[in-house]
């Protein structure tokens, strides 16, 4: 019995074993087997077995999807569904298939018909580079009545073309998609030694930030972008969509975004067809820039990917970067391309083995001799002694099965023989041996003919569709609709969303800080929500933002336990969520006289009441905030009196303490910026009211405010400079109705912002040539002059040529010459005041020197 009971235990030791074994076993079936593609063909198993299918099934006719998939299953032991999957994923790239049907839609998601209903055959260029059953190693079929190939002799990067992804057992692979072009002069410049920087390419096109891509590998990210346009002050269009996404998919985040309060849209109407078309309708009073970085930083209009490049190499799964991926398909093909010339070597040596000796078997007759052999050893036997003067002529040795062949040459083909015709196809079989002897000695210039000869047989219509672009940090509390509306009880301390029936404060996000600071000195900052306690006796209540340095608190504290009266100015940063501050020195019967909150750090002026029965002499005086530094929260501040005070009002607003706002234009991403970089434009310091102009390449312009959720699109402008209204511009245009060029001086009079009004004539031919807001503007350009039609060069200063007009005026021509080629601006960047104010002198020591107007004929 105890023998009997100690085996049981160790059989079940033995079965735990077992599950270990099982599990490891499956793992690695399902790596190996079912997700992940291997390095040499960049096919998953069940693509390939489709590929292999199709090209046993083809004969240039199309296939009923239906059929491909039953021929599959001889392959394939996992279903038709996965084989079906797997065989629209592939049609729906282009490339290895063409395809008749409905094969469904990447951009919205649409499935493809039933298989009985599509149709489908291997395209040329899969024909082309996919298959070489002389190259290919095989194994048998998962029952061993077939055979597959282990891999296919792939002669493209076909894994970087298409893209994949797969989740394995503990394991997972991602890569991007890659444009076509772009893989093959990767090859091209691999075979060539130069480095390769890959970067995706995607069938949905949009926008790509490919700064951390980390060349596909481990731990590398994009973000991509839905390309939206501004049709109109109410209309937003989305051309092309982010890959990954659909157009449902998309609209649904977007309908998401807007019922959560993200964001402001009246409609989402998808006008899809032949091109994507998802038209958004605005609220009214939306500004379309803010609602286009809103729906980046809220909807799935920008998702992020990881991408994992893992792929199975010598049955092992490896992670690698793409642009290793492509080296190594590169030499891959390159190898496949060498021993496709061996072989191709081999059968020109074969039949040129065989037109020789056929040429020598009949033109010496030597089959005359074979008519007296009774036996077939004779025959051979009379043959080869026939042949044995000429032995020497071949590159390998004349075996029997080489004579067994001479006998099957028909009388018919004897008697026909064309001796000029055979030497004329030995020559012909020489001088491709030749070319193959070249080929295989200078191996790599064959490759990168090789791929040359792919790009031109294939690479048109396949131009990149996904713009590589760099994306500015999104400040969400920039964008964020306001969704929510805050109110306060101020007497019992509560604030929040949901106290309704007391005093409104203001419209904000539900993704907002808010600051309440109490009667007693007690201050604290908490997200909003539907009702909080803060503390009794709010004073002050608003939207609070992080790390803003600009906005000043000024305060007159009474200290409990001094008796005494301190003022003090200060910032609040950064603080703790929900932390109570002292604003005082936090002994008991503090409380606030005054307290103002300022956006730019203004100073006021106070009055300050002592008690009548104070022992002061002066029972009112003034205190000017302006006298003091802006400190930490924390700082206890001056002594402002130690006699008892009665109140403290506020006398006169003062002036900020901390200048304007200093910002810069950053012309890579078409924002304002409060932080020089290294492709920053500085504008100036911006106070309130101040404006900026944008000049557009199309002569048109605009007046915006100086806030950092405005964005320009530099492709399209021309200028953006900090406006002055009394500054005094200059433009040079072409008018397309008199096809001359013509210069006005102008001040601009526009009154509402974000309204474009031309300083260019309207007819469709005219254009901008020049704008400048530079005193004493000089422009270059080229003129003919007389019946020659001399071309000369002229250099002249624009307040030369007209004063200041109307900025609506035609202007005065800038020659009365004609002009040719392009004008150009040649203003220094930093104009002499020397030469300026010299340049006055001389216009008021020589008043007789003409008018401006009488001087525009000098060119």
């Amino acid at each position: 019995m105890e023998e009997q009971e100690n085996k049981e235990i160790n059989e079940t030791v033995h079965i735990d074993g077992m599950f270990r074994g099982w599990f490891l076993d499956y793992a690695s079936y399902v790596i190996l087997e079912r997700a992940v593609p291997a390095i040499n063909d960049g096919l998953k198993p069940v693509q390939r077995r489709i590929l292999h299918a199709l090209y046993q099934m083809d004969d240039g006719r199309f296939h009923k999807v239906a059929n491909v998939i039953g021929q599959s299953m001889q392959y394939h032991p996992h279903g038709d569904a996965s084989i079906g999957d797997a065989l629209v994923n592939i049609g729906q790239k282009e490339l290895m298939f063409d395809t008749q049907g409905n094969w469904g839609d990447v951009r919205t998601g649409d499935s493809a018909a039933a298989a009985r209903y599509i149709e489908v055959r291997l395209s040329k260029f899969a024909k082309e580079v996919a298959f070489n059953p002389d190259t290919t190693e095989w194994q048998l079929s998962y029952d061993g009545r077939k055979k597959e190939p282990i891999t296919l002799p792939m002669k493209f990067p076909l894994l970087l073309f298409q893209g994949t992804d797969g989740i394995a057992v503990g394991l997972s692979t991602k890569i991007m998609p890659h444009n076509f072009n772009e893989l093959v002069k990767g090859s091209i410049d691999i075979l060539k030694g130069k480095r390769v920087k890959l970067y995706p390419d995607f069938p949905t096109g949009g926008f790509v930030d490919v700064a951390e891509y980390n060349a596909g590998g481990r731990g590398g990210r994009i973000k991509v972008r839905a390309k939206i346009e501004v049709v109109d002050k109410k209309t937003l269009s989305i051309r092309e969509i982010p890959y990954s996404t659909t157009t449902g998919s998309l609209i649904e985040s977007i309908l998401k975004a807007n019922d959560k309060g993200k964001i402001k849209i009246k409609k989402v109407v998808d006008n899809t067809a032949k091109h994507v078309d998802i038209t958004i309708d605005l609220m009214p009073g939306t500004d379309p820039d803010v609602t286009i970085d809103a729906l980046y930083a809220f909807t799935d209009c920008q998702i992020s990917l990881s991408p994992n490049a893992c792929v199975i190499e010598n049955e092992k799964p490896v992670f690698h970067t793409v642009d290793e991926i492509l080296r190594i398909s590169t030499e891959n093909t390159k190898v496949l391309l060498g021993r496709e010339l061996e072989i191709k070597q081999g059968e020109l040596n074969e039949k040129w083995h065989f037109s020789s000796l056929e040429k020598i078997f009949i033109e010496k007759r030597i089959y005359r001799n074979i008519e007296e052999s009774e036996t077939w050893e004779d025959v051979l036997q009379t043959i080869d002694k026939g042949l044995k003067p000429y032995k020497k002529l071949f590159k390998r040795e004349i075996t029997m099965e080489d004579i067994a062949k001479l006998t099957e040459i028909k009388i018919k083909r004897i008697s026909k023989f064309d001796s000029f015709k055979a030497d004329e196809e030995i020559k012909g079989l020489e001088a491709s041996l030749k070319q193959v002897a070249h080929d295989l000695a200078h191996l790599n210039d064959y490759a990168i003919a090789y791929f040359e000869d792919l790009m031109k047989k294939y690479g048109k219509g396949r131009e990149r569709r996904t713009e590589v672009k760099g994306f500015e940090t999104i400040e969400v509390k920039h964008v964020v609709a306001n969704n929510s509306k805050l109110y306060v009880n101020r007497a019992e301390g509560f604030l929040g969303t949901g106290l309704k029936k007391d005093e409104f404060v203001c419209d904000c996000s539900d993704i907002d800080d808010i600051i309440a600071i109490t009667r007693a000195g007690k201050m604290m900052v908490t997200r909003l929500g539907d009702k909080k306690f803060v503390g009794k006796e709010i004073i002050y209540i608003a939207v609070w933002q992080k790390n803003d340095e600009r906005t000043g608190y000024n305060m007159a504290y009474y200290d409990g336990a001094s008796k005494r009266t301190f003022v003090k100015r200060f910032n609040v940063t950064g603080v703790t969520r929900d932390k109570e501050y002292d604003l005082t020195q936090g002994t008991s019967g503090s409380k606030i006289w005054h307290l103002t909150v300022n956006s730019n750090s203004e100073a006021e002026i106070v009055k300050v009441y002592l008690h009548q029965s104070s022992g002061a002499r002066i029972k009112e005086f003034d205190f000017d905030f302006s006298t003091m530094e802006i400190k930490g929260r924390g700082a206890v501040g001056n002594i402002l009196t130690k006699f008892p005070v009665r109140k403290v009002d506020l006398k006169e607003k003062g002036k900020s303490t901390i200048g304007g706002l200093k910002l810069w234009l950053d012309e890579k991403y078409g924002r304002l910026v409060s932080e020089e970089s290294e492709k920053s434009k500085y504008l100036g310091e911006f106070h309130t009211g101040d404006q900026v102009l944008v000049v557009f390449k199309d002569g048109n312009i605009e007046l915006t405010n100086y806030e950092v959720t405005n964005k320009y699109e530099m492709d399209d402008i021309y200028l953006v400079e900090k406006f002055d209204k009394d500054r005094v511009y200059s433009v040079v245009y072409y008018d397309g109705d008199s096809k001359q060029y013509y210069v006005k001086r102008f001040k601009i009079e526009i009154k509402k912002e974000k309204e474009k009004s031309s300083v260019i004539t309207e007819h469709k031919d005219s254009k901008m040539a020049v704008f400048s807001s530079k005193k004493t503007p000089f422009v270059k350009f080229h003129y003919l002059k007389g019946k020659e039609k001399e071309k000369l060069e002229a250099e002249v200063k624009l307040t030369e040529i007209i004063d200041v007009k109307g900025w609506k005026a035609l202007g005065n021509r800038l020659s009365q010459n004609l002009v040719t080629g392009k004008v150009v601006d040649i203003t220094p960047d930093e104009e002499s005041e020397e030469i300026e104010e010299q340049e006055e002198r001389d216009d008021t020591t020589n008043p007789k020197a003409g008018s401006k107007g009488e001087q525009k004929g000098l060119f």
